[in-house]
């Protein structure tokens, strides 16, 4: 299993994703590649917000051996699920898709914790909400490995 974790800078949320469902991966042994990535570039090869990275220390988790990018068209032929913490990063994901294939493993990351309610990871950025979100992303990462696994069953 690939996953990809995408946000708008990858430097709050996506890389939280990340290091959060890396860290939930490794406790379980499974062999999943988890990754992330930004709709946007300004951020390529940065660490992550110093706040993020705070906060995932705070719960036992570095992420100071991430680094932003760009999410590529070529990330939807390498990854299984692609999960978009808001709307407008899906949608964004979903035009570079080139095949229904490729839009099938696209989805919003709270969906697994909170079904079809399309809900949206809150850009931590401007309002520091950090904790917030580490909880958020915590949840739907038990929630989909939890679902994925049974899936992979």
């Amino acid at each position: 299993m690939k996953i990809l974790m995408v946000c708008l800078g990858n430097i709050c949320r996506s890389p939280l994703a990340e290091g959060i469902f890396k860290h939930k991966i490794a406790e379980k042994g499974l062999d999943w590649t988890v990754d992330s990535a930004g709709t946007g570039g300004w951020h390529e090869g940065e660490l992550p917000d110093h706040r993020s990275m705070a906060i995932a220390q705070k719960y036992g988790i570095d992420l100071r051996y991430q680094r932003a990018r760009k999410l590529q068209s070529i990330d939807l032929q390498q990854f299984d699920l692609i999960l978009a913490m808001d709307e407008m990063n899906y949608q964004h994901i979903l035009k570079l898709a080139k095949t229904t294939e490729q839009q099938q493993k696209v989805a919003k990351i709270l969906n697994f914790a909170h079904p079809n309610t399309d809900a949206d990871v809150p850009d931590p950025y401007y309002d520091n909400r950090f904790e917030h979100v580490y909880q958020l992303l915590d949840k739907a990462a038990d929630a989909s490995i939890a679902r994925l696994e049974t899936e992979l069953e």
